[in-house]
């Protein structure tokens, strides 16, 4: 018998501890071993190697109860109360008593279960108003955070690579055992595919100031609602979980939350934090880094699954959970690669072309801008002023008709790869959106129509300003009566594929309504069609 054993049978005996017990709950993890007291709780680490921790010397263990309790002072209050010792004397074990340190504690106020977030939503106590709360909490919490050069490193491409597969690494031996070997390999190839194509992403989120010294192990268990919210058990044990991107760190609660049935309220955790952060990024990566925490949450239980210790009941709950973290894996690396064609559409001097760049440049993808195919497609410069009547020379209709053909032509090339695109083009008939949508079909693609509008005075005026102005389009007031008489309204999209935006509001405003509402879609997976098709 090891001496963590025998330690364990003396803290399981209420006579144990200094202070009334009158009973003594045990639960254990693959990492520790916590005993719940009625006022107090104590946690004791395991005198494990695992590769990512190594607890195996009471040094070590001593300086990680350490971290635990001063890291988790930050997002609690009076809650962790400090570090004990645990003695050998005479043959007996004493809490905080005489004789040789063995072992050391974290000592913790133990809170009412009831008031954890995840009782809360299953009594259906966590009411809108709570939960933003918690956003509010979060992002005040984010944006104090330690952060700098040091930090900065663990939240570089380079590292976000090696985390993924390092992930993949310890998790590999369990597919085609406890996990399902076709799903595993889909989510294995998704982050290596955006992480590929899609490298500018994390490198923004760097320069923006947004790795920080995080939780680490962000879940709805994690979290108490007493006279205060209370978070606890971060991860105190390995920097590289702790130091991330802070969309990393609050997709574990929004995928915890997914997982145990209230994706309304993770929606809606979500939308709260963006706006108390006023940082729409998270909504570009959130999917991905969903994935990411569900499959480490399924590489901790196939872990626990391994130790012959556990009982059959234990061993059948942990497989059920497991299977439910991948499916949650597989259905967010869908998502995250599948390709989706943004479509900025709408009259001439809308503001499209603005939108785009913006959009463009948040994403990291390619804009496809009808102005400069139609004028390659017949020869000219970028900046080439062809004054013609209106629908005709280069805007003839087989011209228009070349150009979008062209455009979509260019998508699809794009699609193919696996990369989402930008198309910045009027789309104004219904016959233009039709062959977009039934080009989202075929390649199976998302497909979201971004309306541009602004007043009539608003968009003349921003024509006269062309006449002085440098200008890609053409289009000009002489030409908006005959356009806007022409314009068909875009009753032929459905609801779920179509945002509204008023460009005379700030870009910044557009943008975070637009990828709020894109992750939205996005996240219902909309299969394309015409709107009497759904």
């Amino acid at each position: 018998m090891t001496r963590q054993t025998e330690i364990f049978q003396a803290m399981v005996r209420p006579e144990f501890y200094p202070h009334p017990v009158t009973k003594v709950e045990e639960r254990e993890t693959h990492i520790s071993k916590v005993f719940l007291t009625g006022d107090y709780v104590y946690k004791i680490k395991k005198a494990v190697d695992l590769e990512f921790l190594d607890y195996t010397s009471l040094s070590k263990r001593k300086f990680y109860c350490q971290q635990e309790t001063l890291l988790n002072r930050r997002l609690s209050h009076d809650i962790y109360i400090g570090v004990v010792a645990i003695s050998l004397n005479d043959g007996c074990y004493f809490l905080d008593g005489p004789g040789e340190v063995v072992e050391y504690a974290v000592k913790m106020r133990q809170l009412p279960e009831q008031c954890a977030m995840v009782r809360l939503l299953r009594r259906g106590k966590m009411d809108r108003e709570t939960t933003e709360q918690l956003a509010q909490t979060l992002a005040e919490f984010y944006g104090r955070a330690a952060t700098g050069q040091g930090i900065n490193s663990y939240g570089a491409w380079e590292t976000i690579r090696a985390n993924c597969e390092e992930n993949f690494r310890q998790t590999d031996r369990f597919a085609g055992n406890i996990l399902d070997e076709r799903m595993f390999q889909v989510i294995r190839a998704a982050p290596r595919s955006i992480l590929h194509r899609r490298k500018v992403l994390f490198e923004q989120r760097v320069n923006a100031g947004k790795i920080r010294d995080c939780h680490g192990d962000l879940r709805s268990g994690h979290i108490y609602f007493t006279d205060d919210i209370q978070i606890i058990d971060c991860i105190e044990f390995n920097e590289r979980f702790r130091y991330s991107d802070i969309t990393s760190d609050l997709a574990f609660l929004i995928m915890d939350l997914d997982y145990e049935g209230f994706p309304k309220t993770a929606r809606h955790l979500l939308d709260c934090y963006v706006r108390y952060a006023d940082d729409p990024d998270v909504f570009v990566l959130i999917d991905f880094y969903k994935c990411y925490r569900a499959v480490v949450r399924a590489k901790v239980n196939c872990l626990r699954l391994a130790d012959n210790a556990l009982g059959k009941w234990e061993k059948s709950r942990l497989r059920r959970e497991t299977d439910r973290y991948l499916d949650l894996a597989y259905e967010y690396a869908i998502l995250f690669t599948r390709p989706t064609i943004w479509v900025l559409c709408g009259m001439v001097a809308s503001g499209k072309s603005t939108i785009a760049a913006e959009l463009s440049g948040k994403l990291g993808i390619e804009v496809l801008r009808s102005d400069l195919i139609r004028k390659e497609l017949f020869g000219l410069q970028p900046h080439d002023l062809m004054n013609v009547p209106f629908e005709e020379g280069i805007y003839s209709k087989g011209a228009s008709s070349l150009t979008y053909g062209k455009l979509l032509m260019l998508a699809q090339e794009e699609i193919a790869k696996g990369a989402p695109v930008i198309l910045d083009a009027t789309f104004s008939s219904q016959h233009q959106r039709s062959e977009a949508l039934r080009l989202a079909r075929d390649m199976d693609a998302n497909i979201i129509f971004i309306e541009c509008t602004s007043p009539i005075k608003v968009l003349k005026n921003r024509l006269i300003k062309r006449e002085t102005d440098v200008s890609v389009s053409d289009a000009r007031l002489h030409h908006f009566k005959q356009f806007k008489s022409q314009f068909e309204p875009l009753q032929d999209i459905i609801d779920e594929m179509h945002i509204r935006i008023d460009t005379q509001k700030p870009v910044k405003e557009n943008m975070m309504e637009i990828l709020s509402h894109d992750y939205s879609l996005l996240s219902k997976v909309i299969t394309a069609g015409p709107k009497d098709e759904l």
